[in-house]
């Protein structure tokens, strides 16, 4: 429900006035309308790897659009055929087609500013992730099953959709899928029922507004492991002991990181394990998803698990409105792996303990990247992440920890379930040092030496 105006988008494009683009992405930006809310019924047919469709978006126009036009697009894989398109509350829709990963329509007429219609696509075909320069994104079969992995772009891989970040919308997402295989999606699983032989169908339900890259279906042959009274697993049958030891701090993360930050944003955290090994775990808004070689039983993978869990907190409820700004996702849950490092020692290895190492490291690497806005072949370079948690310590330094952890704390809750920028993140900065004494040019200054210039600084003291 938060969406850049087309005056707003131009900032950040780098094609033509009248088409504007997503500069990481390159993705053409879809103007004129917001989504309020997708309504999604799917039937997914495992073994074949077959996705049937209907998706309702509730649209309203722009209320101030000076130029309305009937002509609206909609991000949409070509592996994904929509066969039909209507819309409800609007002028009829005169034609439809696909091209350049868009679903384009036309109107008879362009909608009537500020007014609120539905629009309807059923579709279908076999799912695959999108080819990107970060790799295959979006819709990927499992061993036994299948997930969704999409940031930053590959939601189109299942349903069409405003792909941008800065778009939030609410979700309803139905699920038919085959016995005996388990769903799980985003939100509150408000139904399950037998949908015909051999088929249960699955209904999610999503309290609070989500980014489309955050939105998932998980298929797999699935049982629930109880980790705590607001975080739960599902994993296969074999991995059920590995789990439970591996995730057996998750419940306990969620309350410690809940104390520093606020309360948990969601209704509760679920982590679906895999059969299949993944290279990296990726967090969807209420839940993450690891590898079957995440789960070994030996605690390995901590810092992993805590990274991903505090992503609920930083990009998942308070989002980014441009790519560009990815350092406040990554740099605050990689900060949060040291934060933990530093609870579950008891205080023998401290967050500057950590972040001292981490600086050692990144003393030895390249220093070519500007974190602010390190550019979409970089966007997810461990230097962005090391150096924006650097940052963050070095704020802490600067404040101390009260000033500093209640102005994170503010600044969670004041943007809670909307998106931000860079700007709105050092505004709670400012606002703390004055109130310490020490002037906002201190904050200043830390932030040109570590995010708007690439050689790296001094370590914090």
């Amino acid at each position: 429900m938060v969406k850049l105006s087309p005056v707003a988008l131009s900032r950040f494009s780098t094609g033509p006035a009248h088409a504007p683009r997503d500069p990481y992405t390159g993705i053409e930006y879809n103007t004129g309308f917001t989504v309020e809310h997708y309504d999604l019924n799917l039937d997914y047919r495992v073994e074949p790897n077959h996705l049937s469709g209907q998706a309702a978006l509730t649209v309203t126009a722009d209320a101030e659009s000076a130029e309305p036009s009937a002509n609206l697009t909609l991000d949409m894989a070509a592996t994904l055929s929509a066969d039909r398109v209507s819309v409800s509350g609007a002028p009829r829709v005169v034609r439809f087609r696909q091209s350049g990963g868009k679903l384009r329509i036309k109107l008879a007429k362009a909608p009537r500013p500020g007014s609120t219609f539905t629009i309807r696509i059923q579709y279908s075909g076999n799912p695959r992730p999108l080819r990107t320069r970060w790799g295959e994104l979006g819709w990927e079969e499992t061993f036994s099953g299948s997930l969704v992995a999409s940031q930053p772009n590959g939601a189109p891989s299942w349903f069409p959709c405003d792909d941008t970040p800065a778009a939030k919308a609410t979700f309803r997402i139905a699920v038919v899928a085959d016995d005996p295989f388990t769903v799980l999606a985003n939100g509150r699983l408000v139904e399950t029922k037998p949908a015909g032989p051999g088929n249960t169908r699955w209904v999610f339900e999503t309290a609070h507004p989500m980014a489309t890259y955050l939105a998932t279906v998980q298929v797999g042959e699935y049982e629930r492991i109880p980790l705590g009274p607001t975080t739960q697993a599902f994993a296969p049958a074999h991995l059920r002991g590995a789990v439970r030891e591996d995730f057996s701090h998750q419940q306990e993360m969620l309350d410690f990181f809940s104390d520093l930050f606020g309360p948990y944003p969601f209704t509760d955290y679920t982590v679906v394990i895999t059969p299949d090994e993944l290279e990296i775990p990726v967090e969807a808004q209420g839940l993450s998803t690891f590898g079957a070689n995440h789960a070994r039983g030996q605690h390995a993978f901590e810092r992993l698990i805590a990274h991903e869990l505090c992503h609920q907190w930083f990009g998942n409820s308070v989002g980014l409105t441009g790519w560009r700004d990815i350092w406040l996702n990554e740099g605050f849950a990689c900060y949060c792996e040291w934060l933990w490092a530093e609870h579950a020692s008891g205080g023998t290895t401290t967050a500057h303990r950590v972040a001292r190492s981490h600086y050692d490291v990144l003393q030895r690497k390249p220093q070519n990247i500007t974190v602010a806005d390190p550019g979409a072949d970089d966007m997810f370079d461990d230097r962005v992440y090391k150096r924006g948690a650097l940052t963050l310590h070095a704020v802490r330094r600067a404040l101390g920890d009260a000033p500093f952890f209640a102005a994170v704390r503010s600044y969670l809750a004041d943007n809670q379930h909307s998106t931000v920028t860079e700007d709105d993140l050092v505004a709670y900065f400012h606002a703390a040092a004055e109130q310490a004494g020490i002037g906002t040019h201190v904050i200043d200054d830390l932030l040109t030496a570590w995010v708007r210039q690439s050689s790296l600084p001094a370590f914090p003291h």
